[in-house]
């Protein structure tokens, strides 16, 4: 008798609605633009208890929330009003409208990084650095009179100060030395780059990355090499690793 009273109970317990558990309801749906045609992507759902998630490409979510709760939605920033979980009648299907016409949407196109260009602005940006010289005794380009005459050329004030003062002068070359230690740096990475080691390599992952920092191209070799000369570098340089990694495999099965 008392055994068929569990068994009873705990058909109960299992047939009661699926969606509470330990007061725990989930709400799932879609969200539309104002048309209430187009699912909306990346909106994020939010309740006040802390829990989250983002609509997928088709606009669906599924959100674990307390019964006591309440969502609310939000896109580019703006929050929809809030929503009381148990004012919601049906929390398979609660689909939302955003006052957003996806049509209307502007574009956004993103660029791939251009060196030449970069280049330019970053001189531009810091062309007191770049075109610093460290200050020596020279003429002045005005005369020195003497009454009404000209007398001669005269020393140039402003750079006769500048020559003492050695911090100044100091930190300057060491700026401009680490802006063109940089724009080397940025040429290598231009050239040697790695959707081009991956285009005549094939190299993924960690062995990509080793790549790239053992078989690193030095500045004169990247100044001076035509295309053609470049890409046999890489190809040599691979062939190299390729064997070293042979070597270094047949070393591993040794030991074990």
């Amino acid at each position: 008798m008392v055994r068929t009273a569990l068994i009873i109970l705990t058909i109960i317990v299992f047939s009661v609605n699926s969606q509470s558990v330990l007061g725990q309801v989930r709400v799932n749906g879609r969200v539309f633009d104002m048309s209430q045609r187009n699912p909306m992507q990346a909106v994020s759902v939010n309740s006040n208890s802390g829990a989250g998630t983002m609509t997928d490409s088709l606009g669906r979510y599924t959100l674990v929330v307390p019964e006591t709760d309440s969502i609310w939605f939000s896109y580019l920033g703006k929050p929809t009003p809030k929503y009381a979980v148990q004012n919601i009648r049906n929390l398979q299907v609660f689909e939302v409208a955003l006052h957003v016409n996806i049509t209307e949407l502007k574009q956004v196109m993103v660029k791939p990084p251009n060196y030449k260009l970069d280049s330019i602005q970053n001189r531009l940006d810091y062309a007191k650095a770049f075109n610093f010289e460290k200050p020596g005794i020279s003429g002045s380009t005005l005369p020195v009179t003497s009454g009404t005459a000209p007398a001669g050329v005269g020393l140039d004030v402003n750079e006769f100060i500048n020559m003492f003062r050695f911090r100044r002068n100091r930190n300057m070359l060491a700026f401009q030395e680490r802006l063109l230690r940089e724009e080397k740096d940025k040429f290598i990475d231009h050239r040697f780059s790695r959707a081009l080691v991956i285009k005549l390599t094939k190299l993924k992952g960690p062995d990509l990355d080793t790549f790239m920092v053992r078989y690193r191209p030095p500045l004169y070799l990247v100044e001076q090499a035509t295309e053609y000369e470049f890409q046999l570098y890489i190809k040599n340089s691979y062939e190299k690793f390729h064997k070293l990694q042979l070597i270094m495999g047949d070393l591993r099965k040794d030991d074990n």
